[in-house]
């Protein structure tokens, strides 16, 4: 019979606490060196076929990477993760990283991000001290009401001098738009928060905007993206990429008139399968994957035309909902082969948010318009220093001069 553990334990004094504390360090550190062992062990096992001409490994360990301290609740814990290395030409090696221990980890959860997150899912400031100390640690005590209350200050002032920055001379190559519902009380009419990302020429991503509007309706959509061109955002973006059913391409086709549109397939799946019975939703699924994941329009073509075949005597509303979109859908053979990743969905908005989202419940919290909006850009901010430049960035430069790729491939590189 398994022992059971209290979850409460009383303790006669501070050295005991002590004890215990390094106890649980020690375990956890062992845990986690156990677990990253195993995830760089996994992904080295799936890189066996990566061989030179002598049958010999090209991706194996090589040691480990210098220690770094991670702080946690139960206080600091010492890590070390295995060194991967590559013997590859480096425009062919494959690059590993830990998704238990990224490189920028030095806390289990900044203050900087708990805070907002806390706060959009209802925490009001007077709990914040004892919702902290069960996160991080008894440290987090010394956040008294007031404190936290003097931070939002800040924030505040911060994300309105972010909001009226000049954007002068900015030039973004693609565009993300996306709406994103809290569990946070605003205004009665102002049911989410709109947010635009942008890749510039260098390919970096970048958050543009951020507005609470009405749904996610036209007019909220116009009003964000004429700000944007009122503060110097002036060139068109070649392409943009967010759900269908966004008001944003009505408002965008009258701001940025010869930006291209490309529906996000992770939406359009979602909102296909929805239409069709559950038993044959993951084979359709699967029909759907090999459109999109096509290396070539003509395949994709061929697979868009066999699911309506297949589904569209008995299933009109899905096939319906699907061909609606055809050219949109398929917008991005039209760009770098290299770039496919990033522009088939909206995931750089939605992994952000994936703890927050709540596309589909919505309940009242504490907070008002303004803090729901500071939360919301503290969290993005504190996200973007994580983000990654695209894939194939070199090609950006092409893109942005207006070349049309087919298939992916320029055509130079076609012509050889």
């Amino acid at each position: 019979m398994a022992e059971r553990i209290s979850s409460t334990v009383s303790f006669p004094g501070s050295s005991s606490r002590d004890v215990l504390s390094d106890v649980l360090r020690q375990g956890a550190q062992r845990m986690l060196a156990q677990a990253i062992e195993a995830e760089v062990a996994e992904w080295i096992d799936g890189q066996a076929a990566v061989i030179d001409e002598s049958g010999r490994r090209q991706v194996v360990r090589n040691g480990y990477l210098p220690k770094r301290t991670i702080t946690t609740g139960i206080g600091p814990i010492e890590v070390e993760q295995p060194r991967v290395l590559d013997r590859r030409a480096k425009e062919e090696r494959a690059s590993f990283s830990s998704k238990i221990l990224p490189p920028y980890l030095r806390k289990t959860k900044s203050l900087e991000e708990l805070i907002p997150w806390l706060y959009l899912k209802g925490i009001s400031t007077g709990d914040f001290s004892d919702a902290l100390a069960s996160l991080v640690g008894p440290s987090a005590k010394g956040l008294s009401p007031a404190t936290v209350t003097r931070l939002k200050q800040i924030w505040e002032g911060e994300f309105q001098q972010w909001n009226d920055r000049s954007l002068e001379g900015k030039q973004y190559a693609y565009l993300w738009a996306d709406g994103v519902h809290f569990n946070i009380r605003l205004e009665e009419d102002r049911q989410c928060i709109l947010v635009l990302m942008g890749a510039t020429a260098d390919g970096k991503k970048e958050l543009i905007a951020l507005q609470d509007g009405y749904r996610e309706s036209e007019q909220s959509w116009k009003q964000l993206l004429l700000g944007v061109k009122a503060r110097g955002l002036v060139i068109d973006p070649k392409l943009a990429t967010g759900d269908g059913a966004l008001g944003f391409w009505k408002a965008i086709n009258q701001v940025y008139r010869t930006t291209r549109e490309q529906r996000c397939w992770v939406h359009k799946t979602a909102n296909v399968l929805d239409k069709l019975p559950k038993r044959l939703q993951s084979q359709a699924k699967e029909s759907i994957h090999e459109i999109w994941m096509a290396e070539k329009r003509q395949e994709a073509d061929a697979a868009f035309d066999l699911f309506i075949k297949t589904y569209e005597a008995k299933y009109p509303k899905a096939t319906e909902c699907l061909t609606k979109d055809r050219a949109e859908l398929l917008a991005f053979y039209d760009f770098p082969a290299e770039h496919w990743l990033h522009l088939r969905t909206t995931n750089p908005i939605e992994s952000t948010f994936a703890t927050v989202r709540l596309r589909h419940r919505r309940t009242k919290g504490n907070g008002s318009r303004i803090a729901c909006l500071t939360m919301v850009f503290k969290l993005m901010q504190s996200a973007e220093k994580r983000w990654r430049l695209l894939n194939g960035f070199h090609r950006l430069p092409d893109v942005i001069a207006g070349v049309q790729f087919n298939d992916g491939i320029h055509p130079k590189e076609a012509a050889a």
